[in-house]
C-alpha cells in the first residue's frame, strides 16, 4: 500500500480575488482521491479537516498517521466519517469490523484506534470517501445506513433542484465533536445544489461529487457572494469550501455529492442565505 498527503494553507477572500483558474483548482480543488492500493488525503487548514479517498484492490489498506499529525494513530486526536462510494467493502476499527455496502456511512470517534480499509471483492473494490476533524472527547464508533438518514426531501424539478438530503453523520443521528456529514441525491433533471447559496462563517465544508458520468461535468461556484469564481469538475472529485465562500454547483447531469463540515457550530440550519439575483 501507499499513502500520499499533501498541505493546503488556507487563504484571505481578498487574496482569492486575484487567483487564476490554476491557482484555483491547485489551492481549492482535490482531484485524485481513487488509486488502487492507496490512501490519499489533503490536510487543510481550514479547520484542520483532513479529505481523502483510499481503494483498497487486493491489499487491506491502514490509515497511517501521517507526520503532521504528530500521534501514534491517526484518530489519536481526531474523529472520522467515511462513506463507501464502491464496491462492498469493509472497516475494520481496532478489534470491530464494519461492513459497508453503497452508500454506507461510518462515524469513528477518536482514540488509539487502527483503521484498516478493506474491499470484499478486488476486481470490485470499495471506495472509502472520507473526511476527519480535531476532537476534544471520544464518542462511540457507529455504522448509518443510508436507510438510518434524517432524509429531507427539498426543491422542485421546474426549478431544477430537486433533491434529497441525507443527514447521517450529525448531531440529529450521533454524536460528534464536531464532524458533520450527510449525501445529497439530486433526482434525475435536477443540476442545481444549494441555492439559495449560503456561507457559514462558523465552520468551513468539503463537498465530495459522484455518480457523474465521465462525459459530463461539474461547475462548482464558490468565493464571496458578491465576487463569485468557478471550478469544473469530474466525478470522484472533492472541493474545500472556507467559511467565506458559498459552496454551490450546477452540472450537465444530475449527480450526487458528500458535505462534510468541521467548525463549532453542529447547528445544520446555521446558515447566513444570500438571495440569488444578489450573487455577483
Amino acid at each position: 500500500m501507499k499513502t500520499n498527503y499533501e498541505l493546503r494553507y488556507a487563504a484571505h477572500p481578498e487574496d482569492v480575488k486575484h487567483y487564476d483558474t490554476a491557482r484555483l483548482r491547485r489551492d481549492f480543488l482535490i482531484e485524485t482521491l481513487f488509486v488502487d492500493n492507496e490512501v490519499n488525503m489533503v490536510y487543510s487548514m481550514y479547520d484542520r479537516m483532513v479529505v481523502g479517498g483510499a481503494m483498497p484492490a487486493g491489499e487491506e489498506l491502514l490509515l497511517e498517521a501521517i507526520d503532521p499529525l504528530k500521534a501514534p494513530h491517526f484518530t489519536t486526536r481526531r474523529e472520522v466519517g467515511i462513506f463507501n462510494v464502491g464496491g462492498d467493502g469493509l472497516v475494520r476499527v481496532g478489534n470491530d469490523t464494519f461492513e459497508l455496502t453503497y452508500k454506507d456511512a461510518l462515524y469513528i470517534g477518536s482514540g488509539d484506534h487502527d483503521v484498516v480499509f478493506i474491499s470484499k471483492d478486488s476486481q470490485k473494490p470499495a471506495k472509502f470517501y472520507f473526511n476527519s476533524t480535531t476532537a476534544h472527547a471520544s464518542f462511540p464508533t457507529r455504522k448509518v445506513a443510508k436507510s438510518e438518514a434524517d432524509a429531507v426531501h427539498m426543491g422542485s424539478l421546474e426549478m431544477s433542484n430537486e433533491r434529497t438530503i441525507n443527514k447521517m453523520l450529525v448531531n440529529q443521528v450521533l454524536p460528534t465533536c464536531q464532524l458533520q456529514m450527510g449525501m445529497t441525491e439530486l433526482a434525475t433533471g435536477s443540476v442545481w445544489n444549494t441555492m439559495p447559496a449560503h456561507v457559514h462563517s462558523r465552520r468551513m465544508e468539503a463537498y465530495f461529487y459522484f455518480e457523474v458520468p465521465e462525459d459530463q461535468a461539474v461547475c462548482h461556484l464558490m468565493g464571496e457572494p458578491q465576487e463569485t469564481r468557478h471550478i469544473w469538475m469530474k466525478g470522484n472529485q472533492a472541493v474545500l469550501s472556507p467559511e467565506w465562500s458559498i459552496h454551490s454547483a450546477a452540472a450537465t447531469h444530475n449527480y450526487t455529492f458528500i458535505w462534510g463540515m468541521g467548525g463549532e457550530n453542529l447547528d445544520y440550519g446555521d446558515q447566513d442565505f444570500f438571495a440569488i439575483t444578489d450573487l455577483k
